[in-house]
């Protein structure tokens, strides 16, 4: 299928070939039929995508101070690693879209094959032939509602939300500044509300369009800030605007100065909207489709699309007026020209028209020249591109076969980038081509087990970055596989330090203190259908004792508080005992990672291990792999570690030690 990307290391706007999304639980795969191109939000994308090293740090000085940390915490190279994948990507485009149901993912309700719908979300409702978008994030459209209109749903939910976070009243007298698309909704939004509305745009042109009058001072009861500019001007005019007691919403971007003593001797009230509505940056929401109770919060993101649906079915929004702008998909670049300002016209509405589109999840572009290593990659995330691939590349003997990621975007981005013969969206094709024998997973860990014990089941040689599993169930499934021919990510094992580690005698007393930080707020691994922390990253530490005391674990207690802050005591089989403390509430400047072992009259200290064992570790897989010789980590040690570590969350869960 065709789609619109950036690619963020030129700038570059282009259409590529992908292959098409796979329908994941919870969601639906659209045929888009026409999408928006948001001349705010995409212009400033798309500007950021083409401004230099410099230019994006400045822009976005919170990622700037990311890497400035990582560089302290990680070393020059695991940061470059990591800049590197960031900016060697593409990025799609594209948040608001309309089309048709072709098909239904597991769980989705109230939604079927046919029905004709509008989507949105960044990295859902994309400019392109085929999209797969989360329930919650998709309404039905009415049969009056043409496709192009519908396309609009996302941007008038903002529109609708400022309007609603402005309490706007029957009779009230409301403004708007600036009077681009969201604007113009707004304005339209408020008359349909009784409203009276004024407003306010540089461009004479845009006033005339919204049919409104500049205000006089003192005289509002709400004014709703949809400008773009970084300019603290629209907050003061908005002030001086406003009547004793009058509100003042921020829907667009701009300076957040407010300026006080104008609104203290008002005691106006002053709100920023957040985008489309409440669901917006909540991951249980919009991804795993738990809907907010209608009692408690009566307008969500999807009820706010529905609203506005509504409010163009029956005439009372016009979206088609705002339509200045059409372009089918083959000439979409050039809608980008449009809204830098590369055109002579005024720029409202810029509507992408889409033709038929077949469903092919797998893209070949070249045939495989077969090695002893014949590798398919499931998943290519952070460390996926900025760790394992490269290492795997630069193995001799690797034949890269296929990439599978959930979006073709990546997918084919990746192949291109490292050179792989196909790319696909399914990752079961992966498992069962009889060409590919090897297969690596680095998916997120809910995924793990069920594409482990699968490609097991097929012969594969599997590596599967940690966690192994998430539940007792899922271990026993791999296990049900009957194949031992697997190897878990614990690249610790393989740092240069613990060979000194392992040559102290036992029985041992060991500490490992890792000051892992918090993850930000909605970061993925804090989710809890993810695993959380401790099975996610704690079971690096947790194997590394094992790994050390070179016995079985057959005790563990484990507490803590928080989702980050656990404190595991383990004992094993020959006496040696260990504790791990992973915390997220240490000093930011404590390196992360202490380790320390002592027995026989000896101590060994690591601090901070800088090669953390990722090169050792899959030279020997990729050798293993190879050979069909034994793997680097016995079977059974994978095993045990994974249990003991599936016995922490129990711990922590009851309060009990739990024996092994």
């Amino acid at each position: 299928m065709k789609q619109l990307v950036q690619d963020f290391a030129s700038g570059d706007i282009k259409l590529v070939e992908v292959p098409a999304p796979s329908v994941r639980p919870g969601m639906v795969l659209v045929r888009n039929a026409a999408s928006v191109v948001s001349a705010g939000t995409e212009r400033s994308t798309v500007a950021m995508g083409q401004a230099s090293l410099l230019g994006k740090a400045r822009m976005r000085p919170d990622l700037a101070r990311q890497v400035l940390k990582k560089l302290r915490t990680e070393g020059v190279g695991a940061t470059v690693r990591k800049v590197r994948a960031q900016l060697e990507s593409w990025k799609a485009l594209g948040y608001s879209s309309a089309g048709t149901i072709i098909e239904v993912g597991e769980g989705v309700e109230g939604l079927a094959v046919g029905d004709r719908v509008a989507c949105a979300g960044q990295d859902y409702a994309s400019h392109a032939e085929l999209v797969v978008v989360p329930q919650n994030l998709v309404v039905k459209l009415p049969d009056e509602v043409a496709f192009e209109h519908g396309a609009f749903a996302t941007l008038g939910a903002i529109a609708l939300h400022g309007v609603r976070q402005a309490r706007a009243q029957l009779g009230e007298q409301v403004a708007v500044i600036g009077l681009g698309l969201i604007g113009q909704l707004t304005v339209q939004i408020l008359r349909a509300a009784g409203c009276r509305v004024f407003g306010f745009d540089p461009r004479s042109e845009a006033m005339a369009r919204a049919g409104v009058a500049r205000p006089s001072a003192d005289s509002m009861d709400a004014v709703i800030i949809t400008a773009s500019t970084t300019s603290n001007e629209p907050l003061v005019t908005a002030g001086e605007w406003c009547r004793d007691r009058g509100r003042v919403v921020l829907v667009g971007v701009t300076g957040m100065e407010v300026p006080r003593d104008l609104y203290y001797r008002k005691e106006l009230e002053f709100c920023v909207s957040r985008s489309y509505g409440p669901g917006r940056y909540d991951p249980l929401y919009e991804e795993y489709g738990l809907d907010y109770p209608i009692g408690y919060v009566r307008w969500t993101e999807r009820r706010n699309m529905e609203a506005f649906v509504e409010l163009v079915a029956a005439g009372r929004v016009d979206v088609g007026s705002l339509i200045t702008h059409k372009f089918a998909l083959e000439d979409a670049p050039r809608a980008y020209e449009v809204i830098a300002g590369k055109s002579d016209q005024p720029v409202v509405g810029v509507v992408i028209r889409y033709g038929e589109a077949p469903v092919v999840r797998t893209k070949r572009v070249s045939q495989l020249s077969p090695g002893p290593a014949v590798l398919g990659m499931i998943g290519a995330g952070n460390y996926g591109q900025g760790v394992l691939l490269p290492l795997l590349k630069a193995q001799p003997g690797v034949a890269l076969a296929t990439v599978c990621t959930a979006t073709g975007v990546k997918a084919e981005k990746v192949r291109e980038k490292f050179g792989f013969a196909a790319s696909t969206t399914d990752w079961r094709s992966v498992v069962e081509d009889p060409q590919i024998n090897t297969v690596v997973v680095a998916t997120r860990h809910d995924m793990h087990a069920r594409i482990v014990a699968a490609a097991l089941r097929a012969g594969k040689t599997v590596f599967c970055e940690k966690p192994l599993c998430l539940s007792e169930e899922e271990l026993e499934e791999i296990l049900e596989a009957g194949s031992e021919r697997l190897m878990v990510g614990f690249n610790r094992r393989f740092a240069p330090f613990s060979a000194k580690v392992r040559a102290v005698s036992g029985p041992r007393v060991m500490w490992y203190r890792v000051n892992a930080g918090p993850l930000p707020v909605g970061h993925w691994a804090s989710d809890p259908t993810q695993g959380g922390r401790v099975l996610g990253e704690a079971c690096h530490f947790v194997d590394y004792l094992q790994f050390a005391a070179q016995a079985r674990p057959v005790h563990v207690f484990a507490q803590g508080f928080g989702a980050d802050n656990v404190q595991i005591a383990m004992r094993f089989a020959d006496g040696s005992v260990g504790v791990v403390d992973y915390f997220g509430v240490g000093d930011k400047e404590l390196p992360k990672e202490y380790f320390e072992v002592s027995g026989g009259g000896r101590t060994v200290q690591v601090e901070d291990f800088r090669d953390k064992g990722q090169g050792e570790m899959i030279r020997r897989f990729v050798e293993a792999a190879k050979s069909g010789g034994p793997m680097p980590v016995g079977f059974d040690e994978l095993v045990t570690s994974t249990r003991a570590t599936l016995a922490v969350v129990r711990s922590l869960q009851t309060g009990q030690a739990v024996m092994l």
